[in-house]
Formats: structure tokens, C-alpha cells, sequence
């Protein structure tokens, strides 16, 4: 049974948090890719960005609904979720707009699996990671490879 280390690809492109939002837009013209992982000096992962996460920045913003009675303002949606997407559509760097934790799988997860989590999941890279360090990501086109090798 094929693992999650026999089909990842090793070679990842990764991010760190203080990178640039322009930065990160040349990357996934210039690499061709759609997601990719963000992570500390030392390799470890803390989530992942992808264009979704870019193309965030350019939405209409939903301001939440509230009710005034007397003086107070109530929410009547989450002024949290407000916040966070204000910060995505504000962001500057991929720390202020990459999603975290990301969903990440062990080297040794069989890969029907890993084909488990991307379909329920709806995703379409997940981490390989050892402990909390990045050694590797797999890929819809992983997957697909592994049918026909």
C-alpha cells in the first residue's frame, strides 16, 4: 500500500510569514502553483496560503449587522469573523492572511487516506510533516500520478 512519502513531492515551495502579498502573487504566476505552505526558520509548519486566501483581499466587505438599544451595540453576526476578514482584505504580508493550522499528514498515512482528507476537505495540497516539520507536500497531480506510475 502506497504512503503518503512514496508519492509527496520533497521539493516544496514554502513561505514565511512576513512575506510580501506581492511577493506571493509573483510566486504563484511565476511557479504556476495554487497553495503553498508557510513556515518558521526552522522549517516548522505553521499553515498554509493559497490564491483563495489572495483573491480574498479583492471581495466586497460584509459589515456585520447590529441592533443599538439604549447604548449598547449588539452583534448580531460575529464581530470576530468581521475582524478576521477585514485583516485579510487589510493584509500586507501572508501572516495577516494565511489560514492556520493547516491539515497535514504524517509521512507514513496511506494514500487512500490522504485522498480521504483532500475530498471531504475540499483541498487541494496537504502538508507531509514529521513531527511539526515540513518534509514534504502532496498534490492533487500527486494523486493522480500515483494511478498511473
Amino acid at each position: 500500500m502506497l504512503k503518503a512519502k512514496d508519492i509527496m513531492t520533497k521539493d516544496v515551495v514554502t513561505v514565511r510569514r512576513q512575506t510580501t502579498i506581492r511577493e506571493l502573487a509573483d510566486l504563484f504566476f511565476q511557479k504556476r502553483i495554487s497553495s503553498v505552505p508557510v513556515v518558521d526558520d526552522n522549517g516548522e509548519l505553521l499553515g498554509m496560503v493559497s490564491e483563495t486566501d489572495l483573491i480574498e483581499q479583492d471581495k466586497s466587505l460584509h459589515i456585520p449587522t447590529v441592533v443599538s438599544i439604549f447604548d449598547w451595540v449588539i452583534y448580531l453576526e460575529s464581530d470576530k469573523r468581521f475582524e478576521k476578514e477585514l485583516q485579510k482584505m487589510t493584509g500586507q504580508t501572508v501572516g495577516d492572511i494565511f489560514t492556520a493550522p493547516a491539515r497535514s499528514v504524517a509521512p507514513e498515512t496511506p494514500v487512500n487516506e490522504v485522498a480521504d482528507i483532500m475530498t471531504r476537505e475540499k483541498v487541494h495540497t496537504i502538508p507531509v510533516v514529521d513531527g511539526m516539520r515540513l518534509v514534504g507536500v502532496i498534490g492533487r497531480i500527486d494523486m493522480i500520478r500515483s494511478m498511473v506510475s
